[in-house]
């Protein structure tokens, strides 16, 4: 019975160790961020603004199931002069943060107005869901969209 006792402690201690999570803080983090992503698009352009807060790697699908790797990939793919005239607006209904903090996942509705070539504007409505990186300077990054 007397071995036990330690062994309780050791465990006690490591897992009071472990850093905790804010994660209201995070998620009003990642709030932020995608509102300030939404904002760069409608300021700088949608080009810049997914290139900007596209990790290194980052992935995003598009039509029929096409992926784009990389931000200088993602910047090329959005920068035609279609899109350039287009607003794209989302807002994420859900976030979800992973138990280190380290991870986060969005998704809610969003709308893009495109301008055709006969000067209507198609609008398309739908969900996103994008997957959050914390990055090692402390920003958050989609891996996904």
């Amino acid at each position: 019975m007397n071995h036990i006792a330690p062994i309780i402690a050791f465990i006690f201690i490591f897992s009071s160790c472990a850093p905790t999570v804010d994660r209201e803080a995070l998620k009003q983090d990642i709030f932020k961020t995608e509102k300030a992503f939404e904002a760069m698009a409608a300021e700088k352009g949608i080009a810049e603004a997914f290139s900007y807060y596209s990790a290194e790697n980052g992935v995003i699908k598009r039509q029929n199931d096409t992926l784009i790797t990389g931000k200088e990939n993602i910047f090329r793919y959005y920068d035609n002069e279609k899109i350039r005239q287009a607003t794209v607006q989302w807002t994420p209904d859900v976030i979800e943060v992973s138990d280190d903090g380290s991870m986060a996942s969005t998704y809610g509705k969003y709308l893009w107005r495109i301008p055709n070539d006969r000067g209507d504007t198609a609008e398309y409505r739908g969900v996103f869901h994008t997957v959050w990186k914390k990055q090692q300077d402390g920003t958050w990054r989609y891996i996904w969209d």
